[in-house]
């Protein structure tokens, strides 16, 4: 019996012991880890990026007005070709025979028209007589020697020959417009035998070719498409499809940098064109095409090819950089000790804390590019923002500054007391909650 008491003995002190190392280890304040940056000085860049296809200046789809056989080609990708130059026929003995036929009926109707010419000088002339005849009849008439009848048969045929006079007349002109007529439908066989040759309209390079010899061309509807024909590729274009939200910090004249997937380590300069006005909707997401004019003297782009282009707009040199990441965090502190913290260094208290904003692509579950922190306000007026500074003693010290341009990196700082090399707070690890990541401790709208 006493036995067992000892052992209970021993059991509740082992259990009291146990309860109060419980207790130790969870009033004790977990050890807090921040994760910093530097306040830097330096440069900011604000950039635009957007992704678009390599383009000629200038290319023309060489088509075919009429249909037939491809007979011969001359010229095959990467041709060069000036203007006027042959590059492919089409079997041209169909049209010579209707040229043929449109030339034998326009002999034909130039035969009537000289037909009808010969009997109007025909009928005129016996029309001549004929009044002779009806004059001398009239005066014949008149001293008793023929009769009425006699001058009405001179007079009826004399008014014959004249109607048959006018019929010819009008025959001539109905000989004419056939010859017209015919005239017309040779100058189309012709011109329909001459597009049986097909010929370069510029000088350029050919990109394309959708033909082979032996292939029936079908222009019955519309004009077949058999060569396309870059103007010149030693100066080509970027069509790069920006978003609505930055078309309107790109102006002509922009410098802009692009890269391609076949040189990677290759970094090529353009200018900006022009913002085309045509918007494209994709998805509720609109673009505009903003062209970038580029040099190609070596020929190493090709048209197609895809570009990543990076377009700096507005920029800011030599000043003080605070880390984006920083502009976002905020301490895991009742609002009583944030208010406390503020009071102590002079803050007043904000409205409404700076967050990130969020683009188009964060509200619909997309990857796009962020927007800034910070940025400055249409009116000029820069935006306010609340960043933690760490101290020495591993305190937390709120520090009130106004931002201007940012690069989504760092924002640029237009007033406050911070200076370059100090540390701003942009994250905390606890042994007790685990570990949040730069810029991720506490709350986000």
């Amino acid at each position: 019996m006493g036995l067992i008491r000892r052992n209970w003995i021993w059991i509740l002190v082992i259990l009291g012991a146990i309860v109060a190392f419980a207790a130790f280890r969870l009033n004790r304040n977990p050890a807090e880890e921040y994760f910093t940056a530097k306040v830097e000085k330096g440069d900011i860049r604000q950039v635009i990026d957007a992704t678009g296809t390599i383009n000629p200046v200038t290319s023309v789809q060489v088509g075919s007005q009429v249909s037939g056989m491809i007979s011969k080609l001359y010229v095959d990708f990467n041709s060069k070709v000036t203007k006027g130059e042959v590059i492919a026929e089409i079997d041209p003995k169909l049209f010579e025979g209707a040229v043929l036929q449109a030339r034998a009926d326009l002999g034909n109707a130039q035969a009537s028209l000289a037909a009808a010419k010969s009997n109007l000088v025909k009928d005129q002339a016996t029309a001549t007589q004929n009044k002779l005849d009806y004059e001398r009849s009239v005066s014949l008439a008149r001293q008793g020697v023929v009769s009425q009848q006699q001058l009405d048969q001179a007079k009826a045929t004399f008014d014959a020959i004249s109607a048959q006079v006018g019929s010819d007349r009008a025959a001539i002109q109905q000989a004419e417009a056939q010859v017209a007529q015919k005239s017309a439908s040779l100058r189309v066989a012709q011109t329909n035998l001459d597009y049986t040759i097909i010929r370069a309209p510029i000088n350029g390079t050919v990109v394309n070719r959708s033909i082979d010899i032996g292939q029936t061309v079908a222009a019955s509807l519309q004009a077949p498409t058999l060569f396309t024909i870059a103007l010149d590729l030693t100066k080509m274009q970027v069509y790069a499809k920006t978003d609505e939200g930055d078309v309107g910090e790109i102006r002509p004249g922009h410098s802009a940098d692009f890269k391609v997937d076949a040189f990677p380590k290759e970094l090529f300069h353009g200018v900006v064109h022009q913002v085309r006005m045509n918007a494209t909707t994709v998805q509720n997401v609109v673009t505009y095409d903003t062209i970038v004019d580029f040099d190609n003297p070596e020929l190493k782009l090709f048209p197609g090819m895809t570009a990543y282009v990076s377009i700096p707009v507005p920029s800011a040199s030599d000043v003080v950089k605070v880390p984006n990441a920083a502009l976002r965090y905020k301490p895991d502190l009742p609002a009583a000790k944030i208010r406390e913290l503020y009071q102590k260094y002079g803050i007043e208290v904000p409205q409404s804390a700076p967050v990130v904003s969020e683009s188009r692509a964060d509200r619909t579950g997309g990857a796009a590019r962020p927007r800034p922190a910070a940025t400055s306000s249409t009116n000029g007026a820069t935006d306010h923002a609340i960043v933690w500074k760490l101290l020495p003693d591993k305190s937390l010290q709120p520090v009130q500054i106004s931002v201007g341009l940012t690069d989504h990196t760092y924002t640029a700082m237009t007033s406050g007391d911070l200076k370059p090399g100090e540390e701003l707070v942009t994250g905390v690890t606890t042994a007790k909650s685990g570990t949040a990541g730069p810029g991720l401790a506490g709350p986000r709208r």
